[in-house]
Formats: structure tokens, C-alpha cells, sequence
């Protein structure tokens, strides 16, 4: 007699075993209808999984983020099905779940084209639409092998080969498709709603570039077909944002293979937000209590070993090069540096907290494959900063941290984000009692701030808790950038002391901050975020100064020396061109505003102000125009969508 206690608290006792469909059927017959699974302590299960004995569950449907995974987990097999309906000849490998949707390989030697695509898309409607059952079932890791290789589907049977033999396997069938998966599925093709396969391109059979190639088709899945929707506008505007494409088009910065591959070229207007940014950098950390630093970009291999980056970072690290019969090592990171300035004396702890920050170019051997853009790179500058205290002023330090962290990112107009606090891991260093201690510290501040957080389990570093901030751009997308870590490792590793109250030396706790995370990532998330529409503060050229004839010449110079004079970013263009050609221009250029001087302006002393959105400000004084860019530029947060 199974008591099944629900989310709420409030418990169902049957009388015989149920399968989570009749649990669901016993609520509601709305319920059930939506079911797309369960949630019990051991994890998802399917809607025919039996229950036999007291358990907890939740009703899973497409409103919860599991239920969506389900969808989309469930679509790469009707993708799959689709293809050996329509392609017999192609054999199935693998299909996983990935962010925002799925993909499958498929060994086809012919190759699928974007017409197939189409094809295969309008075929796995119609089995939608079918509502085809879904049943899972048992078998032994060898009558799974065997299975397949009468199916004919011999990188399956490959796959399961590799298992071990003393496991059973879950199948999976729908109609006349039957795929190894440990599932859960969806209960019929029917719930599988609203999909678009997006993509095809090559993949390397498990991944090996020495294996042959397949054909991996991507696809993505959602709850209903407004979700869907939604996301297909976003990759669209996602394409028009692409910071390779804007950062060609505004001449912005440039990566040359020449030099290779990820390394990052700043071309001047680039150089000039960037300069922007790390002005602003500097003079905010100033203002909070940093003091800068400056370390040099290689150092003796053997700091490394004593770091830990040798065991734990080596595949992202270059080789040593040898000088003297001394090898050097190109740093990855910039956290051995400030401990050895910190360890150039032993220190009292009157002086903490110590607050050092670096903007310090770091260099990653990331594979060929993986670069992108600016969003992936081998060498990139760290905004960075360690903070040294004891363990009664983390609360604190993390409150400053998260008080400094959520101004600057507001700067950028960046004022929705996702907070996520990540415990020990199961590889960890340091006592549970500490642990606790600093993860409790860490929730504390977030509580404090009245932050609301989710708990990443087991995320943590290997050595200690940490805060990370997503922050979400205009088209909604989530990125990764800003992250407190506090860290009970490198000051064992490198046996950093202090000089307690009592007079005993005592070990400090070292905190890892960053809030940009690496400058040219932020860049390329900078420009995707405006779309190149850079806010006054920030944009490389915030006034261009327009003639309409040879007449204004003279008076078109005079404005942008005065401009120049006053600090703003001006530039003027004389050019023989129709003023319309003009305009046109220097709005695709994307600059914040057009001053255009006519014979009137000559005459009357003005300016006739115009935005790169196409707004007519009307015309005014140079005084004027002046003070209104003053007060725009001084308003550093700003808003994408009030856009001029």
C-alpha cells in the first residue's frame, strides 16, 4: 500500500501498485493529460514507472524545466525515426540534450543538405501528430548488442559494447523506431509540440578526428509553439548582433590568423572603449579601497607546481620554454603573482582586509575548435582581484563585492541577472568545519542584500564556495561573468601567515573576485548587448560634425576643435558627398549624434542636432548641444530600449 507524498505535503495511499500516470489521473484528469513524467528522490522517471512503495513525487509537465528537457530529449528520437523513414541507408549514434535544444548523429556518407532538413522536419510533424505511444523497456547489455546489429545499426551496438556486461539497458520504442536511452520519454509522440531542426554539420565519430565523420543535425524543442517562437526570433536577433559581424563593420578589433589563431587585435575605435572601460575600472576600484598591481606574464615553471595549475590546469596551459636551463611558464591566471607580493613580508592583521586588483593579460591553450570570436580566446586581459582577510571579515567582503559588483554591471545596463551559489564539490580541499562556515558566510551576504539565489550542489571550486552572477542581455540571453570565490588552497599551498591578535601566526582567507570576468569577452558581450550602439559614455566616436557645402567648411572645423577641446570624442567629415549619403553613413557607423551646419547654422551659430536613431533634436547652440551631452554621457546607466 505505496503512500506517495506530493510537493505540498499532502500524501495519496493506494491500496495496489500505481504508476506515476495514475497518481497523476487520481489529482486531476488535467493533470494527467499534462504529465510528461515524474520527480522522485532517485530522479526523473517515465509516466509508466511503477511505485510499489512510499516515495515522494512530483508530477512532472512542460512548464517545469525538467519536463522541457524531457521534451527536448524526446524530439532528438523523433528526429531519429524521422531520418530512417526517410533515409533507411543512414545509421543512428547518439542524441543528446543540449542548451536550448538537442542534436543526433547520423552516419550518412551522402550528407543531408537544407533541404533535407525541411523534409525530415515536416516528416517528424506528421508521427507527431500520429500520437504514437512511447514504451521503455529492459534488456541485457548483450541481447541490447545483439539487437542492433540485427536492426543493421552497428555504431549502436559499438556503443553499447562499451558498457559493461553486467548492466541492463533501458530501450525505448515508438511505432517502428526503437533507440537505447536511459530516458525518461515522453508518453506519446503527441506531447512534442513545437520544434525546428536549425542546423547540420560534420562531427567526428566519438569525437576523434582520426574516426570518421557523421552527420550531426541540430534541433531545438519547446513547451508550445509561442516559446518556440520567442527563440527563433532571438537567434535571429542573436545573427544580427554578432560581435564578428559588428566588430568588422565599426572597424573595432580583428583577429589574425598571421599571428594566430584567438589572439586579439584592438584597432583604434575598439582601443578607445576599451581604454573607456578600464578608465572607469581603475577609478571605481580606486574608490572602494584597491590598490592596483602590475606582474609579469611568465614566471619559473616550478610556481605552478606549488599553485596546483600544473595538476589541475595543465591541458589549458602552454608548454614551458627554457631559458638558462630554466623553464619559464606563460601564466594562466594571476593568483600566484599577488600571493607572492603578498608573502614579500609577513603581515599583521591590522592591514586586512588587503584589496589588490589586476588587470592582467592571461594565456589559455584553448583547442582550435572551441575559438570564437572574442567569446573564446588564448590570451585575454583578467579583470581580477584577491582579497586577503580573515575569516570574520568574509560576510563583510562579500557584501562589499556584491554592493561593488551590482553597480558596475548596472553602468554597463546590464540590471537582470541569475545568482547562484555553489557548494563543496566532492574533490575538495579543507575541513568540513570551514566549509560550512564560508558557504554560510556566503549565503549570509546574499541574504543580507536580499538577493534571491539558486543552490548549485557540489559546484563549488575544488577549493572553496563561490557566487556566480549571470547577467541577461537585451534578446534575453544568459552570460557568465561576474564570480566571488573564496579559496582555503593556495594560502596552505604557498604557506601564507599572518599576524594574529593573540601573536600566533594564522593562515588568512583568500578571496577571488571578479566582476567583468575577461575584457575582450565582455567586449564581444558589449556589442552584441547594444548591437553596436554603444551609450554616449562608452561609444568610440560620440559626435560627428557634418558640412552640407564647401561654405561651412571653415565653421564645421571651428565646432569640432570646441568639441575636441571639451573632452568629447568628435571627428568631422568634409567629404564632397550629398548630405543624405552622409547622414546615412555615419548612422550605420552607429554614432550617438549628428551635428549638420548648413549656411543657417553659419549664420545663426548653431548646430542642427540629429541621432543616429533619426530623431531630429531640432537646432541649438554649440553651449547647448554641449551641456545636453554632458548630461548624457554623465548618466552612465543607461537603458537600451529608450535608444535616443
Amino acid at each position: 500500500m505505496p503512500v506517495i507524498t506530493l510537493p505540498d505535503g499532502s500524501q495519496r495511499q493506494f491500496d495496489h501498485p500505481v504508476t506515476v500516470y495514475d497518481v497523476a489521473t487520481n489529482i486531476s484528469e488535467n493533470l494527467a493529460k499534462a504529465a510528461l513524467g515524474g520527480k522522485t528522490p532517485k530522479g526523473l522517471v517515465d509516466t509508466s514507472y511503477c511505485i510499489k512503495e512510499d516515495i515522494a513525487l512530483s508530477i512532472i509537465t512542460d512548464r517545469d524545466p525538467e519536463g522541457l528537457e524531457i521534451i527536448r530529449h524526446s524530439c532528438a528520437h523523433l528526429l531519429a525515426q524521422a531520418v530512417k523513414q526517410l533515409y533507411p541507408e543512414a545509421q543512428v549514434t547518439i542524441g543528446p540534450v543540449i542548451e536550448d535544444g538537442f542534436y543526433y548523429d547520423f552516419v550518412y556518407p551522402k550528407g543531408f543538405t537544407l533541404e533535407d532538413l525541411q523534409i525530415i522536419e515536416d516528416r517528424m510533424k506528421v508521427l507527431s501528430d500520429q500520437d504514437i505511444s512511447v514504451h521503455r523497456q529492459v534488456k541485457s547489455r548483450n541481447d541490447a548488442v545483439s539487437f542492433f546489429h540485427d536492426l543493421g545499426e552497428e555504431y549502436k551496438a559499438k556503443i553499447i559494447e562499451s558498457i559493461p556486461e553486467d548492466q541492463e539497458l533501458s530501450l525505448y520504442q515508438q511505432g517502428d523506431f526503437t533507440d537505447l536511452c536511459r530516458g525518461p520519454h515522453v508518453p506519446s509522440t503527441s506531447k512534442i509540440k513545437a520544434f525546428k531542426l536549425t542546423k547540420v554539420s560534420g562531427a567526428y565519430w566519438r569525437g576523434d578526428a582520426r574516426n570518421e565523420m557523421l552527420q550531426r543535425i541540430y534541433g531545438t524543442a519547446w513547451s508550445d509553439k509561442k516559446a518556440l517562437k520567442t527563440y527563433l526570433h532571438r537567434i535571429e536577433e542573436a545573427e544580427k548582433r554578432d560581435h564578428r559581424k559588428i566588430g568588422t563593420e565599426l572597424d573595432l578589433f580583428s583577429i589574425q590568423e598571421d599571428a594566430g589563431g584567438g589572439l586579439v587585435f584592438w584597432h583604434p575605435m575598439g582601443a578607445r572603449i576599451r581604454r573607456t572601460v578600464e578608465d572607469l575600472w581603475r577609478e571605481r576600484h580606486a574608490a572602494s579601497g584597491y590598490e592596483t598591481l602590475y606582474t609579469p606574464h611568465i614566471a619559473h615553471e616550478n610556481l605552478w607546481h606549488i599553485s596546483g595549475h600544473t595538476s589541475f590546469y595543465r591541458e589549458s596551459m602552454y608548454q614551458p620554454m627554457e631559458d638558462d636551463n630554466q623553464f619559464y611558464q606563460l601564466k594562466p591566471m594571476n593568483c600566484p603573482f599577488h600571493v607572492l607580493i603578498y608573502k614579500g613580508r609577513l603581515r599583521s592583521y591590522r592591514e586586512f582586509p588587503l584589496r589588490w586588483a589586476e588587470l592582467g593579460t592571461v594565456y589559455r591553450h584553448e583547442m582550435s575548435g572551441a575559438l570564437h570570436g572574442l567569446m573564446r580566446v588564448r590570451g585575454f586581459t583578467q579583470d581580477d582581484a584577491h582579497i586577503f582577510c580573515r575569516e570574520g571579515q568574509i560576510e563583510s567582503e562579500v557584501l562589499a563585492i556584491l554592493d561593488f559588483t551590482l553597480d558596475m554591471l548596472k553602468t554597463f545596463g546590464f540590471n537582470q541577472y541569475e545568482i547562484e551559489l555553489s557548494t563543496r564539490p566532492e574533490n575538495s580541499v579543507g575541513s568540513d568545519e570551514i566549509w560550512d562556515r564560508a558557504t554560510q558566510a556566503l549565503r549570509s551576504a546574499l541574504e543580507k542584500k536580499g538577493l534571491s539565489y539558486g543552490i548549485d550542489e557540489g559546484g563549488g571550486a575544488f577549493y572553496g564556495p563561490k557566487i556566480d552572477i549571470k547577467i541577461e542581455d537585451a534578446i534575453g540571453r544568459k552570460w557568465q561573468c561576474s564570480t566571488v570565490q573564496l579559496d582555503f588552497n593556495l594560502p596552505n599551498r604557498f604557506e601564507m601567515e599572518y599576524i594574529a591578535e593573540d601573536g600566533t601566526r594564522q593562515r588568512p582567507i583568500m578571496i577571488h573576485r571578479a566582476v567583468l570576468g575577461s575584457l575582450e569577452r565582455f567586449f564581444g558581450i558589449l556589442i552584441e548587448h547594444f548591437a553596436g550602439k554603444f551609450p554616449p559614455w562608452l561609444a568610440p566616436v560620440q559626435v560627428v560634425v557634418i558640412n552640407i557645402t564647401d561654405r561651412q567648411t571653415d565653421y564645421a572645423e571651428q565646432v569640432e576643435q570646441i568639441l575636441k577641446k571639451q573632452g568629447f570624442r568628435s571627428t568631422l567629415d568634409l567629404r564632397n558627398e550629398k548630405i543624405g549619403f552622409k547622414i546615412r553613413e555615419h548612422t550605420l557607423k552607429r554614432i550617438p549624434y549628428l551635428l549638420i551646419v548648413g549656411d543657417k547654422e553659419v549664420t545663426e551659430q548653431q548646430v542642427a542636432v540629429r541621432t543616429r536613431s533619426g530623431k531630429d533634436l531640432g537646432a541649438m547652440s554649440l553651449d547647448s548641444f554641449s551641456e545636453y551631452l554632458k548630461a548624457q554621457i554623465a548618466r552612465f546607466s543607461y537603458d537600451i530600449s529608450e535608444e535616443d
